[in-house]
C-alpha cells in the first residue's frame, strides 16, 4: 500500500458508516428531507451529518441549484465509493451473524408483487416446517424494490425481473403471465371489436408503483391521459373489479376474479399476453447462508414441479 492509499484509507476511516449512510440516502431519494424520512432521521441530523462529511474530506459533495441537492463530480465519487463501502459492511454483518448462529435466525427476501402470492406461501410454509427457529422478514416489492433491496443489505435472497449491476440472477423456470383486464361493463368490451391501442388511450390506465426509492416512472405500459398509479397490487384489481380502469396484471393473481366473471380478459389486438422472467438472487454472491440456500432450493424445486405438471397443458407461461 502506498503512502498516498495509507492516507486516504485514514481520511476514511474518520467519517462514520451512518454518515456514508446520509450522503448515500440524499442521492438516492432526491433531498434531505426525503432522506431524513427513509433512516427515520430529522432532517438537521442528516444535514449536519453530510456537513461533518464535507469538513472531514475537505470537499463539497453537493451544490444547491434551486430546491434541490445536486452532487458535484467530487460527490459522484464519493457516492460510488460509500455505495460499495456500504454493501461491503452489510455483508460482513451478514458474515458475522452466519458464524455466530450457524442457521440463520432470520432472512429476508424481498419478492416482485408479479411471483405468485399462493406459491411463495407454499415455499415459506414448507421451510417453516423444516426451521421453525428461523424469522422470516417478507418484503413484497414493484420492480426496482427488490433490487435496491439487495443493495442496501436487508435481505439475503430476492426475487425480481430485474438483476441490479454487480449481482448475479438465476433464472427461475416459470414465467409469469400478465393479460390487459377490465370489468366486464366496461366501455372497452363494449366495442364488440379487437381493442387497439387507441382504444386504451380513452381510458383510465390502472397501475402499480415501483416500491424501489429511484422510482421508474415509464412503467406503464401505455401512454394514457387518464392514469391511476397506485401502492399495491390489490388496491390495482380492486379497482379494476369495479370498473374504475383497465390494467395489465399477473393471471395468476387474479384467477377468482377471472373464473367469478368480475375481470374479463381485453381481447387486444395485436396480442393480449406478456409474460415476464424471474430471477433468483442471493445478496451474498460468495458464501450465502445455509438457510437462504434451502429456501432458494425449496423455489426453485416448487417451481419446476409446477412446470412438470403444466408441460401437458403448454408449459410454464
Amino acid at each position: 500500500m502506498t503512502e498516498r492509499e495509507k492516507g486516504e484509507g485514514a481520511l476514511l476511516a474518520r467519517i462514520s458508516l451512518d454518515q456514508w449512510r446520509c450522503l448515500v440516502a440524499v442521492v438516492e431519494v432526491g433531498g434531505y428531507a426525503q432522506a431524513a424520512e427513509r433512516l427515520h432521521k430529522s432532517q438537521s441530523s442528516v444535514s449536519y451529518a453530510i456537513q461533518k462529511l464535507e469538513s472531514v474530506l475537505g470537499m463539497k459533495a453537493f451544490s444547491i441549484e434551486g430546491r434541490k441537492a445536486v452532487l458535484t463530480p467530487a460527490g459522484q465519487m464519493l457516492y460510488s465509493r460509500a455505495r460499495l463501502l456500504l454493501e461491503d459492511a452489510a455483508g460482513l454483518e451478514r458474515a458475522a451473524r452466519k458464524a455466530s448462529a450457524g442457521w440463520e435466525s432470520e432472512i429476508g427476501i424481498a419478492v416482485e408483487v408479479l411471483f405468485p402470492t399462493w406459491l411463495l406461501l407454499d415455499c415459506l410454509n414448507q421451510f417453516g416446517l423444516e426451521s421453525p427457529q428461523t424469522r422470516v422478514e417478507l418484503y413484497e416489492t414493484v420492480l426496482g424494490g427488490a433490487p435496491e433491496a439487495l443493495r442496501r443489505g436487508q435481505v439475503e435472497l430476492a426475487i425480481s425481473p430485474r438483476i441490479p449491476p454487480g449481482f448475479n440472477g438465476e433464472l427461475l423456470a416459470r414465467q409469469v403471465r400478465i393479460i390487459p383486464v377490465a370489468h366486464p361493463d366496461h366501455p372497452l368490451h363494449q366495442l364488440g371489436r379487437e381493442v387497439t391501442i387507441r382504444d386504451l388511450r380513452q381510458h383510465r390506465h390502472l397501475v402499480v408503483r415501483d416500491s424501489g426509492s429511484q422510482r421508474d416512472r415509464n412503467t406503464t405500459t401505455v401512454e394514457v391521459a387518464q392514469r391511476w398509479t397506485l401502492t399495491n397490487m390489490a388496491t390495482s384489481i380492486g379497482a379494476a373489479c369495479r370498473g374504475y380502469g383497465f390494467a395489465w396484471l399477473p393471471e395468476e393473481k387474479i384467477r377468482q376474479e377471472l373464473a367469478d366473471g368480475i375481470l374479463k380478459p381485453l381481447p387486444l389486438r395485436g396480442g393480449n399476453e406478456r409474460y415476464v422472467q424471474m430471477y433468483l438472487i442471493f445478496a451474498d454472491r460468495e458464501s450465502p447462508g445455509p438457510g437462504a440456500l434451502r429456501l432458494a432450493e425449496i423455489i426453485r424445486t416448487e417451481m419446476t414441479a409446477i412446470c412438470g405438471k403444466l408441460h401437458g397443458e403448454g408449459g410454464c407461461g
